[in-house]
């Protein structure tokens, strides 16, 4: 079997609207990273949990009340089950896992498997039969079992499947850490981790690559040292405490991963500052996220690129010379799109858009530091903007984690801001947002909205999407729009630059003023304008922020170097 250039671990992956086993931006790029890896013909694989029960679905009421049920599907409808079987120690008692196949084509026909862990097996306890069951659900027990599943079932799993060689294993966030430990128990050869010395450390961590994606200190996975110790058991956790991964009694998921890695990188050249910061000046890299070009391409570009850019799908730096389309094809195509999504909105909603009125998007999980309510902080101001003719129309989505009543309460705010301003401006949020609503609302819409908190955007590839369709984004200045951000040519900003902290008041003033003074203006007046920023929103970039580039980048500071430094 062929060495893989790498291992990708990560506790949520999107592969397939019907497999709903992502909450949103973190699996969304793990399965971006492996199309992107087939397309290139790279020896990779995936490693992730079945998770039987999914995230959940998401119901909204009149008053954008937000309940849940259990996603329930069937892999045996969607992937191929494998015969082989995996045992684990969790807790002292043996756990055993099966696997499942989903393997992902590239353009070239390359194939690169996914390989979903699963407990739910009749040999296991009635919990441990549970434990691949539910995405980021249950308490800090049932999560740390879940990731020793992740970490040392996936580790397990691709020895039995024959894959032994591998250069790097890629640790996508810190849910996946307790891969290092799977593999210092490997190096110890049965003989203990405390056996382990500092040449057989550095061994492992040379093939350990981790990368970061929350800028929050609340944000990282710890546990207890004494759940800890009842999970691992001692050896395990001895050996944590003698190498100093632990410190004030809790064991962090990713002090874990850093420890045990050399390569680790942030998802922005921001982020990689920020979470220097955070994570005590350690080296840390930036490869700035990408997502899939061909995946997230609507029908009508699709069809625009293959005429002008035959090259583009299999290298999406072609996409540079989208500057040479002209402005009436890129408005053709985005009528065709536009189109299509306000006709998914009216299936959906029963609601009908107006093709001609400027749409603006927004769709992120619904919590906090993303602060989707911002357009609304002077509900009064932006009533105005459309009374005097400027009309504008709003489509909303996202999730709100089950147990975030901050991100549910935000929603019913939208909600309640759609009625007060249903005289002026249509507000519609549409309920289950997923990979298929997001391919309609990234392409169909006119203008991307971000709002988040800044330092807060680790990355975002949102905007990302919506500039592979000639969607220009009007975002806060944090995370990928500091790089992508170009005044006027490929969006706007809202606010005052980067380096500061945000600020409501003046960053609401902002962007009331560049949409009443810039983006309406040059939308219904200078059409032709317009479109010249969408068309450069694809040259500048659609060609860099994707995930061939981003591969590209891991291969040539990561996954290689490391192999060369072996």
């Amino acid at each position: 079997m062929d060495s893989p250039a790498f291992a990708y671990f990560c506790m949520e992956f999107a592969v397939h609207p019907e497999i709903p086993t992502y909450t949103g931006g973190l699996g969304i790029l793990a399965g971006d990273t492996i199309r992107a890896a087939a397309d290139m013909g790279l020896p990779a694989v995936g490693i992730t949990l079945l998770h039987r029960k999914g995230y959940f679905r998401q119901y909204l009421d009149f008053h954008g009340n937000q309940t849940e049920s259990e996603y329930n599907w069937s892999p045996e409808h969607l992937m191929e089950k494998l015969e082989l079987r995996v045992k684990i120690d969790v807790e002292g008692r043996p756990v055993h896992l099966r696997v499942w196949r989903y393997s992902i084509k590239g353009i070239t026909g390359h194939s690169v498997p996914v390989y979903f862990l699963d407990t739910c097996l009749q040999e296991n306890s009635p919990y441990d039969r549970e434990l691949t069951d539910y995405l980021y659900g249950g308490d800090p027990r049932y999560r740390l079992c879940q990731e020793m599943v992740l970490g040392f079932g996936g580790i397990g799993a691709l020895r039995a499947l024959g894959y032994m060689d591998i250069h790097a294993y890629h640790m996508n966030e810190g849910h996946s850490a307790m891969v290092t430990l799977a593999l210092m128990e490997e190096q110890a050869w049965g003989r203990g981790l405390l056996s382990l010395n500092q040449d057989d450390i550095v061994s492992v961590s040379k093939r350990c690559v981790f990368t970061t994606h929350t800028p929050m200190p609340a944000g990282h996975d710890e546990f207890g040292l004494d759940l800890v110790r009842s999970i691992l058991g001692n050896d395990r956790t001895d050996f944590l405490i003698k190498t100093k991964v632990c410190s004030n009694g809790f064991l962090n998921m990713t002090n874990l991963a850093l420890n045990y890695s050399r390569y680790v990188n942030g998802v922005s050249m921001r982020h990689e500052e920020v979470a220097r910061k955070i994570l005590n000046n350690h080296h840390i890299d930036a490869v700035t996220n990408g997502v899939h070009a061909v995946t997230w391409t609507s029908r009508p570009f699709c069809q625009l690129y293959d005429s002008f850019i035959p090259q583009w799908r299999r290298d999406n730096l072609y996409l540079k010379h989208a500057i040479r389309i002209p402005l009436e094809d890129i408005r053709r195509a985005h009528s065709e799109a536009k189109l299509e999504l306000l006709q998914e909105v009216g299936r959906r909603t029963a609601i009908r858009l107006d093709p001609e009125i400027l749409t603006i998007g927004f769709a992120r999980r619904a919590t906090g530091y993303k602060r989707p309510t911002l357009l609304f902080h002077n509900i009064e101001r932006l009533k105005a903007i459309a009374e005097r003719g400027q009309r504008i129309q709003l489509i909303y989505g996202g999730k709100a984690h089950p147990r975030d009543d901050g991100g549910k309460s935000l929603i019913r705010q939208i909600f309640e801001a759609s009625r007060t301003l249903k005289e002026s401006i249509t507000v519609v949020y549409i309920e289950e947002y997923d990979i298929n609503l997001a391919k309609y609302l990234i392409s169909g819409v006119d203008l991307w909205l971000n709002t988040p908190q800044k330092p807060l955007e680790a990355s975002g590839t949102s905007g990302m999407k919506a500039a592979l369709n000639g969607i220009p984004t009007f975002s806060i200045l944090d995370g990928w729009w500091i790089e992508g951000h170009i005044e006027g040519v490929t969006g706007w900003s809202i606010g005052d630059g980067w380096e500061s902290l945000s600020n409501l008041e003046s960053e609401s003033a902002s962007l009331y003023d560049k949409l009443e003074k810039v983006i309406l203006p040059m939308y219904y007046d200078r059409p032709e304008e317009y479109a010249s920023v969408m068309r450069s929103a694809i040259s500048c970039n659609g060609s860099y922020f994707n995930a061939q580039r981003m591969v590209t980048q891991y291969l040539q500071n990561a996954y290689l170097r490391n192999l060369n430094n072996l």
